[in-house]
């Protein structure tokens, strides 16, 4: 089976469930956004929301999926950046445990954590503070990294720094690695739209987006308009359509994903976790059909819990799934 290699921000994921809505305007955090926040907010959040319930969990929109990867069994490694401290030997720790290698650079910045304030009806919103994760350069990148694997996949997040994007695609493709990529916030898609298009077109041959991401990308508000101009440059492209499903196109050929139905508890993660899947069946020579479906599925389970990590029970619902589109 393929080895698929990982790079991001190494991000640990606070996740705090919210007894209502008030904190979020108290903070000045837009409820469903996504907020970069300096190191007195992250404090602040910490001391306002001691009486709250919390969990802690390894995070960041790459890291998510090469877990998701991992629990699907699948030779993983994740490449990032974290502090020397305790929440980033608790990121090394968490991808160890799930048999992730983990190829960590260090650095004397703290470490990152995105605060997941938790809304009652699943919406989350993510005052985050990037500390070490942001600090990975490409002169800290080696083709060496990528020896091994098949593919690398990298998020969107990224975009922001254009010399580590371009040093990665280009050391990746020198190792004969394929590049998956999913595009991050539709704002990081708008602020580096021209850099974004030419790594496209030159490196990408898997590329992921959500509706409001390929609208940014393409200019189009119709989804399969939008897959239609992505695929001129990839081999694959997937748009997700969040509750009506998924699209995916290859070689002139449209796939229509259905949804899986699901009770939204947290929505986080469920893009991270769709590509998992995706990929999984891809690497399988799994039918697109088949491959859409158990990224659907990863996705779906995930947003029935707290956090991006599917639990044991659905994991082994979707393992028996996996199992029985193989053998038919």
């Amino acid at each position: 089976m393929a080895k698929i290699i990982g790079l991001g921000s190494a991000l640990v994921d606070l996740l705090i469930k919210l007894e209502d809505d008030s904190l979020l305007e108290e903070l000045n955090l837009p409820r469903g956004s996504m907020t970069l926040i300096d190191n007195e907010t992250k404090e602040m959040i910490t001391r306002k929301t001691t009486h709250l319930e919390k969990e802690m969990v390894s995070g960041g929109s790459a890291a998510n999926t090469i877990h998701g990867l991992a629990q699907l069994g699948v030779e993983t490694a994740f490449l990032g950046k974290i502090g020397t401290d305790d929440t980033g030997a608790f990121f090394q720790a968490d991808l160890e445990k799930n048999k992730i290698t983990p190829l960590l650079i260090q650095s004397s910045t703290a470490s990152g954590v995105a605060s997941a304030l938790v809304s009652k009806d699943g919406e989350r919103t993510f005052g985050t503070y990037l500390g070490a994760s942001v600090e990975l350069s490409a002169g800290e990148l080696t083709e060496e990294h990528f020896h091994g694997y098949d593919i690398l996949h990298i998020e969107g997040y990224l975009i922001f720094n254009h010399e580590l994007l371009e040093s990665a695609l280009q050391k990746a493709k020198k190792a004969g690695l394929r590049i998956s990529l999913d595009l991050a916030s539709y704002n990081v898609v708008e602020e580096n739209i021209d850099f974004l298009k030419d790594m496209v077109s030159n490196y990408v041959d898997i590329l992921f987006a959500n509706e409001e991401e390929a609208r940014a990308y393409t200019g189009k508000d119709d989804p399969a308009e939008a897959l239609d101009i992505i695929s001129e440059n990839t081999e694959l492209a997937i748009v997700k359509t969040g509750k009506s499903g998924s699209m995916v196109k290859y070689n002139e050929t449209v796939y229509k994903i259905p949804p899986v139905t699901a009770s939204a508890i947290d929505t986080t993660g469920a893009g991270d976790v769709y590509a998992s899947g995706f990929l999984f069946g891809m690497i399988n020579n799994m039918s697109l059909m088949d491959a859409g479906y158990i990224g659907s599925l990863m996705a779906a389970k995930v947003i029935e819990t707290y956090g991006a990590k599917i639990p044991e029970d659905s994991l082994a619902f979707i393992k028996q799934e996996i199992k029985t589109l193989q053998s038919v």
